[in-house]
């Protein structure tokens, strides 16, 4: 089955993210494993839509990339592939980079431009790259989805063999793409999350735990929580064990 659902039809919400959908967002992450061969970098493929509609959220992410590296430092770094779609059937990948002017200078090349969602091309991406050398979490951003869910479905099923969870970023209030965004986070074993576009900070803030759950796991992540304070420290105090 087809969604063909036009970007101008989603819905912007009008309250900005809630609370509750960062706390459950960090704790999904909490408990997803980690997989990551000891005295490497963690490796995290950040993908996003750059189609029209995407402009403002590509430029503040461009912003806020840098504090993924930041945050990792410590951790032994990590390294990031950007993905991107946009246009007519155009699909780009940047080489694996653990260089944060580097990165932000790929970013700040692209320009948005119309086109229709290509998801199904990012997780085959994910996949193909992951046989390859091992992905510890794969980052989607954007706000709409115009594919084939079953396709779609599939090729995250496959991911989350391979033990890739995707942790997926919605803007906006489109009901298709949170129905599949979360599909895609439960078939790959991650996790979703939805934000406005006046949510910078929430996304900063998200970004930089899922960079650290990648180059670190669940104890990095609770000492994230410990440095940082703020939203993912009264999540994890609001944590019990399982």
């Amino acid at each position: 089955m087809i969604w063909p659902m036009a970007k101008g039809d989603a819905k912007i919400p009008s309250r900005k993210t809630s609370q509750a959908n960062v706390d459950a967002f960090l704790d999904k992450v909490r408990y997803v494993p980690v997989s990551k061969t000891p005295g490497q970098r963690g490796r995290l493929l950040f993908a996003m839509d750059a189609t029209a509609s995407r402009g403002p959220t590509w430029d503040m992410a461009a912003r806020i990339q840098g504090e993924m590296f930041h945050e990792t430092a410590a951790l032994g770094g990590l390294e990031i592939q950007l993905a991107f779609y946009r246009g007519f059937g155009e699909f780009k990948a940047s080489r694996w980079t653990a260089n944060e002017n580097a990165l932000l200078r790929q970013m700040t090349s692209v320009f948005c431009l119309a086109g229709e969602t290509q998801i199904g091309k990012v997780l085959a991406h994910a996949v193909n790259e992951t046989k390859k050398q091992k992905i510890n979490a794969l980052v989607f951003v954007g706000d709409c989805f115009e594919e084939d869910i079953d396709h779609a479905g599939k090729i995250a099923g496959e991911l989350g063999l391979m033990g890739v969870p995707a942790f997926m970023f919605h803007e906006g209030g489109d009901p298709i793409a949170a129905f599949a965004f979360r599909q895609v986070a439960k078939l790959t074993n991650g996790a979703y999350c939805q934000f406005d576009s006046n949510s910078a900070q929430v996304l900063k803030d998200l970004l930089s735990a899922v960079a650290v759950y990648a180059a670190g796991g669940r104890l990095a992540l609770e000492n994230l929580a410990n440095k940082r304070g703020g939203e993912v420290l009264k999540l994890v105090h609001q944590i019990k064990e399982r």
